[in-house]
């Protein structure tokens, strides 16, 4: 199955830039989110993202204007009908993706194929819910989606070999390099790279070091193009809250205990860059 039109739930940062790169890549869009004010601030995001491209020489006015016309914002779910691929990028809560996942396989056909953008919950437990499971998998992008060449596609249980090529082709096709991944809580990258982060969090609150040499040590001595306590901010310090408290509450090892100063951040309102206060300090 050779996918040609695309239906992405959220407008949000990972919804718009999937959508984005679908478009470039020459796919129909279909973009849709709770209501137009959140549909517009997509639609405004990606115009500003495919401006700083053409700045970078690396698309045209041309092509972004044809991109640009590839995509419908959407407030229904019915204008799901007769796309061929729907990828859910809400934000990572079970209830909220249920809810969303019901909605779109009340809509769609049964060949659709369907996806997830989670980066930690069970495609194996979302896919149980669906009415047909084998067209059911994980496509977790990495932030910025337009920029990120990474993309593991996660195949649960149910997940079956033609919805497993049809993703890979498809991912390869809007110009990622997809990685097979089976089915367990943070799948790859994040498995790792969370408790990094979650230990840098117990080193800062241990007063070891400040937040500058703590990741100035991680880029200087380790290569990492950003250290692990900006990453957080940039990632959001609540949602590396929630993947942690997912792989403690699934693997129910001690190693993946939530740092309390990380806990406490969270619940202060300092979630980082898109609130103007995390680790650091930025201008909203």
């Amino acid at each position: 199955m050779k996918i040609q039109s695309v239906g992405v739930i959220g407008a949000g940062t990972m919804g718009n830039g999937i959508a984005q790169v679908c478009a470039v890549a020459g796919l129909d869009v279909v973009m849709v989110d709770i209501n137009e004010a959140a549909v517009q601030r997509g639609l405004d995001q990606i115009s500003k993202s495919l401006d700083r491209l053409i700045k970078k020489e690396t698309l045209t006015t041309d092509e972004k204007a044809a991109a640009l016309k590839r995509i419908k914002g959407s407030t229904s779910y019915a204008d799901l009908k007769g796309l061929g691929f729907v990828i859910e990028a809400a934000t990572e809560n079970q209830a909220i993706k249920e809810k969303i996942l019901h909605q779109i396989d009340e809509i769609v056909s049964k060949d659709t194929i369907i996806a997830t953008n989670t980066s930690s919950l069970s495609i194996t437990k979302l896919a149980a819910l669906d009415s047909n499971p084998a067209r059911f998998i994980g496509m977790h992008f990495f932030n910025p989606p337009p920029l990120m060449a990474l993309v593991e596609v996660i195949r649960g249980l149910q997940t079956s070999d033609a919805t497993h090529a049809a993703i890979i082709d498809m991912a390869k096709r809007v110009g990622k390099e997809p990685i097979t991944v089976k089915n367990s809580p943070g799948f790859v990258v994040n498995r790792i790279l969370l408790p990094m982060i979650n230990e840098a969090f117990f080193v800062l609150s241990e007063g070891l070091a400040s937040p500058e040499d703590i990741d100035a040590g991680m880029k200087l001595g380790c290569n990492q193009p950003i250290g692990p306590l900006a990453l957080a901010d940039l990632i959001g310090l609540d949602t590396c809250l929630a993947v942690i408290e997912v792989y403690f509450e699934n693997f129910s090892d001690s190693k993946y205990r939530p740092c309390p100063l990380l806990r406490e951040m969270v619940a202060a309102g300092y979630l980082g860059r898109k609130t103007g206060r995390g680790v650091y300090t930025y201008d909203k």
